[in-house]
């Protein structure tokens, strides 16, 4: 998806990082209660701090819409966690995402075009009202919008097992997207075999399979995938292991399902932090999931080492985006009476979303 950034003013590329605390500061203190700064936890802690709320995508939106006081409500996450935020919110709240080019490499995997030509070429061959689409939260808005149009339902890391039943209890089959490690994951979870979950590959025609495999498959698996969490192997954990005889891993579902296998603990970010906090004194914890976590985790729990499985750290590139000098740049921008950067999702999308994300809600 294109987005277009503004470049940022000299003012801000060129400021010292004191310089950009403090604006940031000042016109945090301009704006008060009008102001909601939610913070993905895989934000550069230069961003973080500044947070009002911290958590995952889902839980932050709704943690705005919860918050009607609130204005402007700035999202320091990625394009579609923003989307997920106007489309909660209500029309007197205003979402801002401060780069455009946050976006998410996963949820671009899953392009509408590309899953109504698959809906398609299912309808051909199946009885397609048996089939129920599940997008994971980490998608754009007009694929909630396929989904709560067509009775499907968004889920998330952690509720993927509840909705991929509930899907079940409804159809023969689940066309499962953007995120395959996910949908493998909690297939097996729920005791499917391989043999029933088929990689739906949008560049191929069929998807790549046999007209056999899309009429026995239960779990259609869309081919995408997490840049961060598949980078994870299984000789990861067995190296931490062997330096760590006594440690504990724990990592997150869009890992790999042989990395899933061999971890102590799966479950999401939230989980992550929970598992952590649990854990007892002294215990050294490798984690499979983003950096700027990981060593967050590491400096806020002071009788435990915290360690990322992956030697050859990699950030999120698109969360690694934001940063105080464009944070900086929207804040002074408010106090100006400016809005830059606001994320609008169409009336007749977001109506159809919030179908999708209402059954969720539902189910869980």
């Amino acid at each position: 998806m294109l987005r277009i950034q503004t470049r940022l003013p000299e003012r801000y590329t060129s400021a010292s990082p004191e310089q950009l605390h403090n604006w940031i500061g000042q016109a945090k203190a301009t704006l008060g209660e009008s102001l909601f700064i939610l913070g993905h936890h895989y934000q550069r802690d230069e961003v973080m701090c500044w947070a009002d709320a911290r958590g995952d995508s889902f839980k932050l939106s709704q943690l705005a819409s919860a918050r009607p006081q609130a204005r402007y409500i700035v999202f320091c996450g990625v394009h579609f966690m923003a989307e997920s935020a106007d489309i909660l919110t209500s029309d007197d709240q205003t979402v801002i995402l401060p780069d455009l080019n946050a976006g998410c490499s996963m949820a671009d995997m899953a392009d509408l075009e590309d899953v109504e030509e698959c809906w398609d070429a299912l309808d051909a061959i199946v009885d397609i009202n048996r089939v129920i689409p599940i997008t994971y939260m980490n998608s754009s808005a007009d694929i909630k919008a396929f989904v709560g149009r067509h009775g499907g339902a968004v889920c998330t890391s952690s509720n993927a097992k509840a909705v991929l039943t509930w899907a079940l209890e409804r159809g023969d089959k689940v066309l499962f997207f953007p995120d395959q490690h996910l949908g493998r994951n909690t297939g097996f979870d729920l005791g499917y075999q391989a043999g029933d979950m088929k990689l739906w590959n949008p560049r191929f025609e069929l998807g790549g399979l046999e007209e056999k495999d899309c009429k026995e498959a239960t779990l259609l698996l869309w081919k995408g995938h997490c840049s961060i969490h598949q980078r994870f192997t299984s000789q990861h954990v067995a190296d931490f292991r062997q330096e760590h005889p006594d440690g504990l891993v724990v990592v997150h579902p869009e890992c790999d399902h042989s990395v899933v296998e061999v971890a102590d603990s799966v479950g999401s970010t939230e989980h992550i932090i929970a598992y952590i906090a649990q854990a007892a004194p002294g215990s050294v914890i490798g984690v499979g999931t983003e950096i700027h976590l990981v060593n967050r985790l590491n400096e806020e729990t002071l009788d435990k080492i915290v360690l990322t499985l992956d030697p050859l750290v990699c950030p999120c590139a698109t969360m690694f985006r934001i940063d105080a000098a464009h944070l900086a740049w929207i804040l002074e921008g408010l106090v100006d009476g400016k809005v830059r950067n606001q994320i609008r999702v169409a009336p007749e999308i977001a109506t159809e979303a919030i179908l999708a994300l209402e059954r969720m809600l539902q189910i869980c």
